[in-house]
């Protein structure tokens, strides 16, 4: 799931691991982290931002990417790509939040990208289908958000966290995974307290989503 820390945009910068050159051979990184690099860098640029904070944030992670498919491993200590998603139930009527473990915050359901991600999308999805125990789960490819924060991985790093709206189907029923201490259904306009910084502004775009979704 996405760390729960607030916001903060200059905490630690953004910028490639020092000594790298973005136009190196990067021919040793897993088939996955060289696929997952090419679809977020293509997902990124032609992405119309959701709100001015979600643009200055893409823009800093397209100049993180510059570094290379390493800018999507956890161990790329100026920052990471990780992938996030705010569950709606089938009617937009309540979304799906699980209360961090560690931070004790409700927050959307995500986390890391893994080597065999080979996209933004499917790892947001793939996430979200883990940590909620719900199958049929259906998203939408566009992205609905970016936002960066600082995080512990490997002492201190930023998470460049991209977040999709994903549709849960009728009937769906959720069950709380290792990583979380439960999972709720929330009305889009009552969320729960405390909740994880930034994770209220999902809600306007994510109905957006699903707006056209149905229409």
């Amino acid at each position: 799931m996405p760390d729960a820390s607030p916001t903060t945009e200059s905490a630690v910068p953004s910028a490639p691991r020092p000594g790298s050159d973005p136009h190196a051979d990067h021919g040793s990184e897993p088939d996955g982290r060289r696929a997952l690099h090419a679809d977020a860098v293509a997902v990124l640029t032609d992405w119309a931002a959701t709100s001015p904070t979600a643009g200055e944030a893409r823009d800093r992670t397209l100049e993180l990417l510059a570094a290379g498919p390493m800018a999507t491993d956890r161990g790329h200590l100026p920052g990471h790509l990780t992938a996030s998603a705010l569950v709606l139930d089938s009617t937009g009527s309540r979304v799906l939040l699980c209360l961090h473990g560690k931070f004790r915050r409700w927050v959307q359901l995500g986390g890391h990208c893994e080597s065999d991600d080979r996209t933004l999308a499917g790892a947001a999805l793939r996430e979200a289908t883990e940590e909620s125990g719900i199958a049929g789960l259906v998203i939408d490819p566009v992205p609905i958000d970016v936002d960066i924060h600082p995080v512990a991985c490997q002492g201190g790093s930023l998470h460049h966290d991209v977040r999709f709206a994903v549709f849960a189907p009728p009937g769906a029923v959720e069950r709380v995974s290792d990583e979380s201490e439960a999972l709720g259904w929330f009305p889009p306009d009552r969320l729960p307290e405390p909740l994880a910084s930034a994770t209220a502004r999902l809600v306007a775009p994510a109905l957006a989503a699903l707006a056209r979704r149905t229409s």
